[in-house]
């Protein structure tokens, strides 16, 4: 009887991007939702509805500094009868030839329904006369009760990230404490045998460990309490050791060893594990041997070894998991049209993302675009996106741009 002899199996051809992006927003765990502080909320994306517990303001309030009257009375002259500071209401009522001296952001008093702003007018004593122009329409000084939001508004949507604005907002409409996310758990593995720690004395085969400082310090743009771990050594045990030390972590990622080389370890060791394979390899460059598993609700993120591709991973997977984990509505970065500052050749057959420096209008490659370039990517501040087997491009064209 003749051996046959199996034929080796051929991985899956890369996932396009979007196709990706959209399996891995699939996988986010679901973080418990917590009450905190709103005043300690920066950077977390709310967690439900939030709706006004006031109506602000809450009356008519000067919107300038002056005086108080009634439009019937109009041109003048008044007589000033008292004052309305912020915080301190005049108690009164204006009635006919009569003003109150008011100050911004205090309540209007009862009777008046104009300010008259400081600059039209000149005041001897108690005496109140008009020497500009009445404001148009009358009523343009006040803010009316409710200008902003009244009670009971929805004022912000689930998902919506909390900034200083969103904190004044929320304050301001009555909301001390806000439900929110708990910021997310993240192990970042530095391995290789060439790694040598920071400031070490290298050998010609070494070089420094930067790849897991450079994946927290993108990460900690968010919520987010880093645990690095590394740099391990190629060895399965040692791999198999610092995943089981980040156990408790929502997402792992590391760098490296996420292709298919002898000394590339990250999916033998996540098999060894326990641990689901979602998808490997994503047609695009830099980045192309991109791995990501799961691990009951732990997700794990395999990003390439050099350092370009892995910022350039970070930034398009990475960020956007920590994002939906914490709950944001949109959790993809969204590209920009700037305008070519030079000619661009054709692309190749995997969608590439090129660094670039944006000046507010113009985008420029960078001449140096290997991989493995950090001077580059230091230098960058965009990622002009091509493409698969996109055409050339000219100078003055429009291109959408990643801004960094």
């Amino acid at each position: 009887m003749t051996e046959v002899t199996p034929t080796p199996q051929r991985p899956n051809p890369p996932l396009p991007l979007e196709e990706a992006q959209r399996r891995l927003m699939a996988l986010a765990p679901e973080l418990p939702i917590e009450d905190r502080a709103t005043a300690e909320c920066l950077g977390l994306y709310l967690a439900a509805p939030l709706s006004a517990l006031r109506t602000q303001p809450a009356a008519d309030v000067s919107a300038m500094d002056g005086y108080a009257l009634r439009i019937a009375d109009l041109p003048g002259p008044w007589q000033v009868i008292g004052e309305s500071a912020a915080g301190r209401p005049f108690a009164g009522t204006v009635g006919p030839g009569e003003a109150a001296r008011i100050s911004t952001g205090a309540l209007v008093p009862a009777g008046a329904d104009m300010v008259l702003i400081q600059e039209d007018a000149a005041r001897e004593g108690q005496a109140l006369t008009l020497t500009g122009t009445p404001p148009v329409p009358p009523a343009r000084h006040i803010r009316p009760a409710g200008m902003d939001f009244r009670n009971g508004d929805t004022l912000m949507a689930p998902g919506t990230k909390i900034g200083a604005a969103q904190i004044a907002l929320a304050l301001t409409a009555g909301h001390a404490r806000l439900p929110v996310r708990r910021p997310v758990e993240l192990a970042v593995i530095d391995g290789g045998d060439e790694l040598a720690a920071p400031g070490a004395e290298l050998a010609a085969h070494q070089l420094p460990a930067s790849n897991s400082a450079m994946l927290a310090a993108l990460a900690a743009q968010h919520p987010v309490r880093i645990t690095r771990i590394g740099p391990v050594p190629d060895r399965l045990e040692a791999l198999m050791a610092a995943f089981e030390a980040a156990r408790g972590a929502d997402l792992i990622v590391t760098s490296g060893g996420a292709s298919v080389g002898d000394h590339d370890l990250v999916r033998p060791a996540l098999a060894e594990l326990g641990a689901d394979l979602a998808f490997w390899r994503v047609a695009i460059k830099p980045g192309k041997p991109l791995l990501v598993a799961r691990r009951g609700s732990q997700v794990i993120l395999g990003l390439p070894g050099n350092p370009a591709a892995a910022f350039v991973t970070g930034f398009l997977f990475l960020l956007p998991l920590i994002r939906a984990a914490l709950g944001a509505e949109a959790p993809m970065p969204r590209p920009i049209p700037a305008v070519l500052g030079e000619d661009m050749p054709a692309g190749g057959s995997r969608m590439e993302f090129l660094r670039a420096v944006w000046d507010g209008g113009t985008v420029t490659l960078d001449g140096l675009q290997d991989s493995g370039a950090l001077s580059s990517l230091a230098r960058a501040n965009a990622l002009v996106v091509r493409p698969a087997h996109a055409p050339a491009a000219s100078a003055g064209q429009s291109v959408p741009v990643y801004l960094l």
